[in-house]
């Protein structure tokens, strides 16, 4: 029997018999954003094969107004059928379903061209739409059932209709950005007239072995948006015009309060997907930090949903559906919610990809062979970098020995995992441990490498992942019983006071200051508290600070620049909303009993302070290369111990990979 045995029944989605409850939510890669759709077909036939039912494509825009960026590509020619069906075929011949995901950008277009209901700007976008006339809707309509015609030409199992996160169909239904006085503006049904129109038309158009997919906003997080009774009688409505299936949207884009970052907790969001159980008879699809089989599992046991959608965890497992399926989730490589590599890189104009999963989106390109002669490789160093190119190296055969000083893998994994909201760090040190015993790597804990053995170890070559080691802090008084560093700090040794200055503001310092703000509390992990903390239905909770926290740095301008993307704004918010004070452009004098000294502005000032925390950047532990490459070894160095800089686990286990693929 299925140790999950709710996510593992089968169910009926339109025509379509599925084996079990997981969707593949949407996703956009970038690999979309080319006339050639073969590295989208194996990324999806891979995941296929890895059990997942039935999965959708990221955006594709029906027309030229609606596409998400300048080098989107809409789907709206017949001429491109064959690229698309190269990519059902390759889904279908793996035993899976896919749906195309229609999405029109409105007013989050990154495009001087963007249209919607009013011409109101985004706060995340600089760009003004203009106001779309009765004739550019009635065609926006037609442009989606034709659209969903092309998908049905190409093979697709059906479609999803993007109708929620701040799109153009949301931007319709809420008064937010809808102004209108004609026919798709005012009340509340004039407002929901595109969406439903949309599926009402495509259902006429495709009849009923089309999987029609509506995705609803459920929590608009904005002001002006829907009410909980107005999203029951919209979900009704897309319903009677002709859905199959309703998945779960959460939150716009520009709404202040996070999504699916590692804030969120895990299914933080299914209650509001709850909500519509009962008021209608189509399936119902949970979405947002699911990312175990476990939290499905209960989602669905609970009744919350009869579906849970997983995006990110199949970026970094794409065997999640059949590990589960088989009792071996100790084996899944669990999504962490970084978004370092997914989301910030697509918002960048990259390629996504996975920090724990290099090979995500890199099907064609990144893979691995049992090698033609194995050698004897020793790796020092068990954090990420290490344990990445050790199992890699191991799974092509050969004989590999993990070197690792401490009593533990992980590396720097064990500090930041320390972090609120990191706790998922956990699950990749998890994977990585039952890596280490599939591959048969020999793990030598608490046994640090020097040159000399490695030589006499007859390996015959070494990769060097030993990772960095902290800069020193040069300036008077650095040595005072005040002053630590981050790892004193984050493993316990150093238990700070009430005021902290933090020396240094790039992605350590906002970690540090998270930790001394927030570490143990519940908005991590608890949902309930999660909303109380976010203000989600009710006022924001307010709480006296654990500590009076002061960062510095000597860069002019604003902090937290080098920060991700689409998770900065978060830790900035963190920060913000506990009173952290902020002195950039600052030059360290010397540290006394008093406290930091520091001169701004040309001025003298003392920043008082119980602890002073040092975040001032970190070297490469790299002493070992250089007296290995004196005896001749062959050394190879990942990670940290090749470049520091700011800490970058996804660098490193890319690093690791990509050379354990080659050597």
């Amino acid at each position: 029997m299925s140790p999950y045995p709710h996510l593992f029944s089968p169910i009926a989605v339109g025509h379509l018999e599925l084996a079990n409850r997981i969707l593949m939510g949407p996703m956009h890669t970038g690999l979309e954003d080319t006339p050639d759709l073969d590295r989208l077909a194996a990324y999806f036939a891979e995941r296929a094969r890895g059990g997942c039912a039935l999965m959708v494509t990221g955006a594709f825009s029906p027309n030229h107004a609606g596409r998400l960026s300048e080098a989107a590509v809409p789907f709206d020619r017949s001429d491109q059928v064959p690229a698309h069906r190269r990519v059902t075929e390759a889904v279908h011949a793996a035993g899976g379903r896919i749906l195309l995901q229609m999405i029109h950008a409105g007013r989050y277009g990154y495009h001087a061209d963007i249209v919607a209901p009013s011409p109101l700007a985004s706060p995340i976008n600089k760009h003004t739409p203009r106001e779309m006339t009765d004739e550019e809707i009635e065609a926006t309509i037609e442009d989606f059932v034709r659209t969903s015609e092309l998908a049905s030409d190409a093979g697709y199992d059906g479609v999803e209709v993007m109708g929620s996160e701040g799109y153009l169909l949301t931007q319709f239904i809420a008064t937010r950005t809808n102004r209108r006085d004609d026919r798709w503006g005012g009340g509340f049904e004039n407002r929901i007239r595109l969406p439903v129109e949309i599926v009402r038309r495509t259902r006429d158009r495709l009849g009923p072995d089309f999987v029609l997919m509506f995705r609803l906003s459920v929590l608009d997080l904005v002001d002006n948006g829907p009410t909980d009774d107005e999203i029951v009688a919209l979900a009704q409505a897309v319903e009677a015009a002709g859905a199959d299936v309703l998945n779960s949207g959460i939150g716009w884009h520009e709404a202040p309060v996070p999504t699916i970052a590692q804030a969120v907790p895990r299914a933080a969001f299914v209650d509001f997907t709850a909500r519509l159980k009962g008021a209608v008879g189509i399936p119902l699809i949970a979405s947002n930090r699911i990312n175990t089989p476990e939290t499905a599992e209960a989602v669905l046991a609970a009744g919350q949903a009869d579906m849970v959608s997983m995006a990110r965890p199949f970026l970094a497992d794409a065997a999640f559906a059949a590990k589960a399926a088989a009792g071996r989730a100790d084996e899944i490589n669990t999504c962490i919610a970084c978004n370092q590599a997914c989301l910030d890189r697509y918002f960048t104009g990259q390629v996504a990809s996975c920090l724990v999963n290099p090979r995500a989106c890199r099907e064609t390109e990144l893979n691995w062979y049992p090698a033609e002669t194995p050698r004897r490789i020793a790796v020092v160093g068990a954090g990420v970098a290490g344990l990445a190119a050790a199992t890699t190296l191991a799974e092509r055969g050969h004989d590999v020995v993990l070197f690792e000083a401490a009593d533990r893998i992980g590396g720097q994994f064990n500090l930041a995992r320390q972090i609120p909201g990191k706790q998922e760090f956990d699950e990749t040190l998890r994977y990585f441990t039952t890596r280490l015993g599939e591959t048969g790597v020999t793990l030598r804990l608490g046994h640090p490498a020097d040159a000399a053995s490695l030589v006499a170890g007859g390996f015959e070559a070494v990769v060097l992942a030993a990772g960095i080691v902290p800069r020193r802090f040069e300036i008077e008084g650095a040595d005072h019983p005040m002053v630590a560093g981050y790892t004193e700090l984050l493993s316990g040794v150093h238990q700070p006071g009430r005021r902290v200055a933090i020396v240094g503001a790039g992605g350590i310092g906002f970690d540090v200051a998270l930790f001394l703000l927030e570490v143990g509390a519940a908005s991590f992990t608890d949902p309930v508290a999660f909303r109380r903390a976010w203000g989600i239905g009710e006022t924001a909770e307010e709480a006296e600070p654990r500590h009076q926290i002061t960062m510095l740095q000597r860069r002019p301008g604003p902090m937290g620049r080098s920060l991700g993307k689409t998770t900065g704004w978060v830790h900035r918010a963190h920060l913000k909303r506990q009173g952290v004070r902020q002195l950039s452009g600052v030059r360290y004098r010397k540290i006394d009993d008093a406290g930091l000294h520091i001169e701004r502005d040309g001025a003298p000032e003392l920043v008082a302070a119980d602890s002073i925390v040092i975040c001032a950047g970190q070297e490469a532990n790299d002493s070992l290369r250089r007296e290995l490459a004196a005896l001749g070894l062959e050394v190879h160095a990942i990670g940290g111990a090749r470049e520091a800089g700011e800490l970058d686990a996804e660098r490193a286990i890319r690093e690791g990979v990509e050379l354990a693929a080659r050597l």
